[in-house]
This record gives structure tokens, C-alpha cells and sequence, in this order.
């Protein structure tokens, strides 16, 4: 199948090409620099942005399904207006070219919930893509324990410097994490379910858990062992985030919108997509230690002299 995948420079996309070549399908991928591409040389490599709709043309020319991995992760005033935006020219030029199928990668959260700004702005996003002709398959995740997540990477740092926590009562926020290699399986398995086409499904892991749980089972998986949690009613997620941006290595424009999606309750409802498509789950241990090790692998190539890692 020819398939193109944006936003492929970041964490779930750049997981997601080699999968998909592995499968056997012709990848092409739209980006705004091609320089900071590194990956796979069978990929066809298109420049585009999706905010000038006029460049999107040959990236989806004769493309048969194309999926949607971009969003806004930094604060900002208009990002709101900037996601909708690009969803759209995505949106219409997807329809003029004949894409038969999309697959979007969103957010969990209830729809009657006070959603967080990101979490609202990646709804309006499918709701946006919903509105093409082609067959539109969103799956809608929680956090995603991965090399590269920046979610993961704020939870590891924490259990790594901070034995004893001061928290906001979003610690005890229901959660419902997936290993990076369980997305995948899902955003690659469903082109071969054709019955997923047009549909909408909760992905998740093989246990739900309070984020003071992910952090209690990260520190142990990591050695540091788990940390005392103090949970602080006051401590409101704009001074989290500056917390965070002061403790860990996390911008503060970053974790501000990861830490106030952390108040909505997002537990995935995966008995559908699995009746459809069986992934088989990873425990959550084990996909911290493949996360940990992934990154201790990527240290070490990053730090060989240039002659040593080519």
C-alpha cells in the first residue's frame, strides 16, 4: 500500500515508518526541513507544511492511506487556531488527491469532561479530519511509555532526582498507559482490518494506574526505588509546570500542557479495537525497561567520536 505518514520526525512517527516498511507498504513522509530526517533510506522524502495548504499536493499524490501524527506540544496563544488550520488544508487536500483512508492518533479523555486546551485542541483536530470524504480511524491513546515520550522522560527524570515528591492531587488522576510498541502494532495493524475503517477506538495498555502508581513502578523498574508522593491540594498545574521546568530537563512550554491534561481521568475502553485487532499488550515494566534501555542505547551512539557512529 502506499502510504505516507506525517510528522515522522517525532516520537511516534519515526517509530512508526520502520514498521510500516517492515509490513511491506511504499512510505513516503511529508516535512518542513528534510535535514532533520534521519531515518530509513527507503522512505520518499516530500517537503511540505501543513499550514500552506497549497504544499501538500505532491505529498499525497497517489497516496492510498495517509496518517495524521501533528500537534501542537509547546504552549502558545494560537496554537489552538494553528492545529485546526493545518487539519484542515490536510483535510482538503487528502480529498482532492483520493486518499482512501486516514488514521489520526489522539487523546483519551470523556467528552462531557473539562478537557485540558491540548486535550480539546487535539478533539477539534479529529473532529476536523471527520469531516473528509476518505474513511477517517482515530485511536486515542494516554500517556505512551517510550524512548522519546515526552511524558515518559518527565516521569523518569522525576524518580531520578526527586526521592520524596510534593505533588498536585492530579497524582491520583485514573491513567492508562501503552508502550510505544503496542501503538504501533495498532496504527500499522488496522490497514489490514478494513472493518476499522471510519471508526473510533480506545487504545491503552493491560492495566490502568494513578500517575503516582506510574511513578512508584517506574522508580522501581529504574532502581532508584519509589519515591514518597506528598500530594498538595494548592499546587496548581501553572506552578507544576514550573516545577517541573526546574527539577527535570523538560521545558516549562512543554510540561505545562502535559501537566494539565494530567486532571482528566483517561482510561481506555479497548474491548472494541481488540476484538477487531488482538494486539498482544506489553506488561508496563517491561515497557520501562525497553524505554530505559532504547535510551541508554541512544546516549552511547550519541556520544561515539562522528567516524565511530557512521
Amino acid at each position: 500500500m502506499h502510504v505516507l505518514v506525517t510528522g515522522a520526525t517525532g516520537f511516534v512517527g519515526s517509530n512508526l515508518v520502520p514498521a510500516l516498511l517492515e509490513r511491506g507498504h511504499d512510505v513516503r513522509i511529508l516535512v518542513r526541513d528534510p535535514t532533520r530526517y534521519d531515518g530509513p533510506d527507503e522512505v520518499e522524502v516530500v517537503v511540505g507544511d501543513l499550514l500552506e495548504a497549497g504544499s501538500l499536493d505532491d505529498a499525497l499524490d497517489g497516496i492510498e492511506a495517509a496518517y495524521y501524527l501533528v500537534h501542537s506540544m509547546q504552549a502558545g496563544e494560537d496554537f489552538e487556531e494553528r492545529d485546526k488550520r493545518a487539519a484542515g488544508n490536510f483535510a482538503d487536500a487528502a480529498d482532492a488527491a483520493g486518499v482512501e483512508r486516514v488514521i489520526y492518533l489522539g487523546g483519551l479523555g470523556e467528552e462531557h469532561a473539562e478537557l485540558s486546551a491540548h486535550l480539546k485542541s487535539r478533539r477539534e483536530v479529529e473532529y476536523t479530519l471527520a469531516d473528509g470524504e476518505y474513511d477517517l480511524t482515530t485511536l486515542r491513546a494516554a500517556i505512551i511509555i517510550g524512548d522519546g515520550s515526552a511524558s515518559f522522560e518527565m516521569v523518569r527524570q522525576m524518580d531520578r532526582r526527586l526521592p520524596v515528591m510534593t505533588t498536585p492531587q492530579w497524582v491520583e488522576t485514573p491513567s492508562h498507559p501503552i508502550a510505544i510498541d503496542d501503538v504501533i502494532a495498532y496504527l500499522v495493524g488496522i490497514l489490514d482490518v478494513p472493518e476499522t475503517a471510519g471508526g473510533t477506538y480506545d487504545i491503552g495498555g493491560p492495566e490502568g494506574m494513578t500517575y503516582a502508581q506510574i511513578l512508584k513502578r517506574t522508580g522501581k523498574v529504574m532502581g532508584t526505588g519509589e519515591p514518597y508522593i506528598i500530594p498538595i491540594p494548592v499546587l496548581s498545574p501553572r506552578l507544576s509546570s514550573y516545577w517541573i521546568g526546574f527539577v527535570t530537563d523538560v521545558p516549562t512550554s512543554v510540561a505545562r500542557p502535559l501537566i494539565e491534561g494530567l486532571k482528566n481521568p483517561v482510561v481506555a475502553d479497548d474491548d472494541p479495537i481488540r476484538e477487531l485487532l488482538p494486539v498482544e499488550l506489553t506488561p508496563f515494566e517491561t515497557a520501562v525497561e525497553r524505554a530505559l534501555s532504547e535510551r541508554d542505547a541512544r546516549l552511547a551512539v550519541q556520544q561515539l567520536p562522528p567516524e565511530a557512529s557512521s
